[in-house]
């Protein structure tokens, strides 16, 4: 039985050095990736016609095409020859209309088709985002050779003067992944994102600051695309939607909480303030606690430790090393940012729906049921975004 060739992939291939003669790696189904001595990869498709081994067909170079697209190509050509007909003038017409990547938006093309097509939806999304709404209507039409890191800035102060530092960070990370994707594939000689360094994007002071509808989204997609266990993914997003402090999330026990009738009751011993209070569950804070107690194996903490054997609650450090495992380059980032960032929303949310001014914190510190509804529908609206 003949061997199967293992499938190439993109990092296989770019670990592919020149030698002093021509050698090849097979993809299987005919597919073959052909290495020059002087380190140029070109897609060539081998078949057989008539029980005779035909000269291989050439697809294309590497660095224009991705191997999703040579794939494509190969099964074409196979397609072909199972009908007893040669490829040979299907993939000279193919190689005709072959789009060179000069300017960037083709590059950016090449490089969403190469790198993110197998990255989760949540990652493609987050990043042809940033190409679609700021990149590429600014840059697109440039020569890749002609981008500057005048251009970059550029692109990042415009965001941040519409109020989303962390967007524009986020922004700045995609254009740089984009032009090391570029070098690689031997389309641009320099990386112009890489001098501009992330704390002259986004230096707010963890204090004060009020995440962005933007920044809400962009840090929820990074916190469900991430590697923490899906408890700490939850705790998270509830840290959010409840804007409870984080020693009174971890800390909760299942007793606080009466799911059916929406009200987590915080007691005073555990309050921030000292005093019991009450907090509104949204139906989307409903939901995930559902999911934890489905889930739970403490029969007293909501999140419980998952080291050793005594029923006790995730230690405090616990979300902050999640945070900083998200990647997410954001300067002195808090958690305590999620309850000045709801109160913040929930204000212009109010203030958009009355037409004025108005408290959405009760006497006692609570936040009533119907604005912690309308804060969890935004949140989710930003998340979908």
């Amino acid at each position: 039985m003949p061997k199967l060739a293992t499938p190439l992939s993109e990092s296989h291939i770019r670990a592919l050095q020149p030698r002093a003669t021509r050698y090849s790696v097979a993809d299987g189904k005919g597919l073959i990736l052909e290495v020059m001595p002087t380190g140029k990869k070109v897609w060539r498709f081998r078949y057989t016609l008539d029980g005779l081994r035909q000269p291989m067909v050439t697809i294309g170079d590497y660095q224009l095409m991705s191997l999703r697209v040579a794939r494509a190509r190969a099964q074409k050509y196979a397609e072909i020859v199972a009908k007893g007909q040669s490829p040979v003038s299907i993939a000279r017409q193919d190689r005709g209309a072959e789009k060179r990547v000069d300017v960037l938006r083709d590059g950016a093309e090449l490089y969403v088709a190469s790198e993110i097509a197998r990255k989760s939806d949540e990652y493609r999304r987050t990043t042809q985002r940033a190409l679609d709404k700021d990149i590429l209507p600014a840059i697109g039409h440039k020569p890749i050779a002609q981008v500057t890191t005048k251009d970059i800035q550029s692109i990042c102060d415009a965001i941040k003067n519409r109020g989303a530092p962390q967007m524009a960070l986020q922004t700045r990370n995609v254009a740089k992944r984009l032009f090391a994707f570029l070098i690689r594939r031997q389309l641009a000689t320099v990386n112009p994102a890489e001098s501009i360094e992330a704390r002259t994007i986004a230096t707010q002071d963890g204090r004060t600051r009020v995440l962005t509808a933007d920044e809400i989204g962009a840090l929820l997609r990074a916190i469900y695309t991430s590697s923490i266990r899906r408890p700490l993914k939850l705790a998270l997003h509830l840290l959010m939607l409840t804007m409870a402090n984080k020693s009174e999330l971890i800390e909760a026990t299942w007793r606080e909480f009466d799911l059916d009738g929406g009200v987590w009751t915080i007691p005073a011993s555990r309050a921030g303030n000292g005093r019991a209070r009450c907090i509104a569950l949204s139906g989307q804070t409903q939901a995930m606690l559902r999911e934890l107690r489905d889930m739970r194996n403490s029969r007293t903490y909501v999140f419980p430790s998952t080291r050793g054997d005594d029923d006790r609650p995730i230690a405090k450090g616990t979300l902050n090393q999640a945070v900083k495992t998200l990647g997410l380059e954001v300067d002195r980032f808090v958690l305590s940012d999620f309850r000045r960032t709801g109160l913040h929303h929930l204000r212009e949310l109010v203030r958009s729906a009355k037409g004025e001014e108005a408290a959405v914190v009760e006497s006692d510190g609570a936040v009533g049921s119907y604005a912690m509804q309308s804060w969890a529908d935004f949140v989710e609206a930003q998340f979908r975004a």
